[in-house]
Formats: C-alpha cells, structure tokens, sequence
C-alpha cells in the first residue's frame, strides 16, 4: 500500500501532470469568471425598464398607467422604475424573484392578460397577489427607497404627517395605504360581490343543516306565510345563527337564540350590552318569546333577558357555510376600508364602538345600506368585547 501511495506520488509530481493541473485549474478560473460575469449581466438586463415593457402585455397596459404615477414623473425629479418598485435589489429576495419570474414568462405565452379585456378580468387578482407579497415581506422594494427614518414629518402635508406619524409609530406597512399607486386601482367590489354571489348560488345545496347562519337581510313571520311577497313581522338580520326546527317547502321554522333589552324587546342581539342585531321583531311576537334568564348589566343597570323566539323564514335567505360567510366579511372590510388605509384589526374596538365608526365612515364609500348592515354585523362579531367563536 505505502508503494502504491509513493508511486501516485511521484506520478502526481511529473512536470507535465502539474502543468495539466494547473491548465485545468486556470480555465476552471476563466469559466467561473466568465459565467459570473455573464450571470449578472443578464440579471442586470432583466433589471432593466427597456426589457420589463419588451412584452406588449406590460407596454399596453402596465406601463402606460405607469407614467400617469408620480413615480414615473415628479416635481423632484427622482424615477422609480419597474424593478424598483417590483423586485429586491440584492441578496437571495432577488434571486428568488428571478426564479419565480418565470411563471410571468408562462403566463405571457398562454395570452393570460394580453388583451384589454382579460387585463381587467384578472386586475383585481394581480393586485390582491402583490399586495399580499409587499405585506409578507414589508414592503421590502418601498423601503429601497423610503423610510420613516429619513423623512422629515414637519415638512409633509398636514394630511400625509397625520397619517404617517401613527404608521411610524405602530409599525404600518407602506402597502397598508398606498394602494393604487403607481398603477389603476382595480374594482375592489367586483371580488366581494363575486363571492357573494358564489355564496349565494351554493346555498340550495348548503341550507339542508339543523344549524345555518343568514346570507343578508331576510323577512321573518310568525306563521309560515302563503308565499314569500307576504308582509314580515320583523327581519333576521347577516351572519345571524338560527337552529331549524321544521321546513315547509321553501320555509324554514327557525328558533333564535339571543338577548333582549327590557323595554325594547323587539331587537334580539347576541350579547348581553353588545349592540349585534340579530333579529327585529314586531311587539307582538316579542311577547311570544320565551324568557330564560334576566340579568341586570352592573356597568349600565339596564336589565336584559335572555331568550328565545321561533320564526318562519325563507330557506333562500341560510347558509351552513359560516366560513364562506366571513370570508366575504373579510373581503368586504378589507376591499372597502383597506383600500385608502390601513383597516384596523377587527378586534381592535368594542363591539358597540364598531357602530359608530361605520357610521362615521360609510358616507366614504359606495356601500349601500345592506352591505353595509352585513360589514358592522361582521366587524362586531368579531369585535374586542365579543366571545370568540370556533
């Protein structure tokens, strides 16, 4: 074994294998240096504004959006270019960005948004896709060239300091409110209200359970009525839980559980002092409810029953799909408020608080009075004060 060692070693000393070690040795150098060098000059053309709007897609539509923004032409001067604004600008974010880039590079040869038409349809769906990735990452390409730190709040706007001071302050993302900001913000409506018809078209199949929850605003009697264009008694009010008691048809007997104020018995809602209507009747079905407790709130002393009532209804109006429901909630919240700003978590207030921020701020939006009515149901059922539901 030693001699066999001895002989490689002396193989491996020959002047002719040393020059052969060191020619492989170099050209290994040259071909790394070459491929680096060719490496990042490609990276640094992908990088690039000319060869972002190469594809027509992004030239058509994108870009031209682009240069209505206040990043493409300002009073300072300064441009943010596509990159800038869409991909890290070191380290393995890039890389990683580069990577999975190439399901960009798919989609433009599938024709995925290659007309007018079909860039429209699927706007809303992009934007969601980024502005979800800017929130995981903390608006990492904003931040290549914004920060708290380095701006001078004295000198913004009275509006822009009083907004940007509590972001600061709290922590806020830059996405949080720049929405829109360099491209046409999409239809926020048209995803909520496509889900809401999702819901909608499904619950025939998923209204068959003992315990459903309601769609929207829908009638109550206190008989089952001949038909539906029968006068109600009252309404059950979104995201309202009920338990079936009998069907007939396209009717439901359902019982309500829930709370009522002494003296204002016609309102049902869900918590003792927590003002989330679940039900409003008229003051004759309200003595037909059954009591089965009475409390006296020690914060407000008004006293409170805890009861329940049992209604006709429409089978249209429920769904046992409760998650499909907040889901909707989720996307109406964040579509409608999230849009100009941050949204505040839901359980950020009471649940009676929630009412008068919606009353606040609905005259901001284009909301009508029914998603409207369904957004607080769904803001103070999740509310700081409200029990917590699996």
């Amino acid at each position: 074994m030693k001699k066999l060692f001895k002989a490689i070693g002396r193989f491996m000393r020959r002047p002719v294998v040393v020059a052969g070690a060191g020619g492989f040795a170099l050209v290994g150098i040259l071909v790394g240096i070459a491929g680096y060098v060719g490496f990042h000059a490609v990276l640094d053309y992908t990088m690039t504004e000319e060869f972002c709007i190469s594809c027509h897609t992004m030239s058509d539509h994108a870009y031209e959006e682009y240069k209505t923004s206040a990043h493409y032409k300002n009073p300072a001067g300064v441009r943010a270019t596509c990159t800038d604004c869409h991909v890290p600008q070191s380290g393995w974010p890039l890389y990683k960005a580069k990577v999975l880039a190439v399901n960009d590079l798919w989609a433009e040869i599938k024709g995925t948004i290659n007309t007018p038409e079909k860039y429209e349809q699927e706007r809303l769906r992009l934007a969601k896709r980024v502005w979800a990735h800017m929130e995981n990452n903390d608006s990492l390409e904003c931040r290549s060239c914004h920060s708290f730190e380095a701006m001078d709040f004295e000198h913004q706007s009275a509006e822009a300091s009083k907004m940007m001071q509590p972001a600061a302050a709290n922590g806020e993302t830059c996405i949080d409110c720049h929405k829109g900001i360099a491209h046409t913000l999409p239809d926020m409506a048209s995803g909520y209200k496509a889900m809401l018809a999702d819901i909608v078209a499904e619950a025939p199949s998923k209204s068959k359970a003992d315990t459903l929850y309601a769609i929207n605003t829908t009638p109550l009697w206190d008989e089952k009525p001949a038909d539906a264009s029968a006068r109600g008694k009252g309404n059950i009010l979104p995201l309202t839980k009920v338990e079936v008691v009998s069907r007939s048809g396209d009717f439901i007997q359902v019982r309500i559980d829930g709370w009522m104020q002494e003296g204002m018995e016609r309102v049902l809602v869900k918590e003792m002092g927590r003002r989330l209507f679940m039900a409003t009747v008229t003051p004759d079905m309200a003595k037909k409810a059954k009591i089965l407790e009475t409390k006296t709130d020690e914060d407000t002393g008004l006293v409170w029953k805890d009861g329940e009532i049992t209604v006709w209804t429409k089978v249209s109006g429920f769904t046992s799909d409760r998650a499909a429901l907040l889901e909707y909630g989720a996307d109406l919240y964040g579509s409608t408020c999230g849009s100009c700003h941050s949204a505040h978590a839901p359980d950020h207030f009471l649940a009676n608080q929630w009412m008068g921020v919606i009353k606040d701020m609905k005259g901001y939006t284009t909301l009508d009075n029914e998603q409207v009515r369904y957004l607080q149901n769904y803001l103070q059922l999740h509310a700081k004060d409200m029990p917590k539901e699996s």
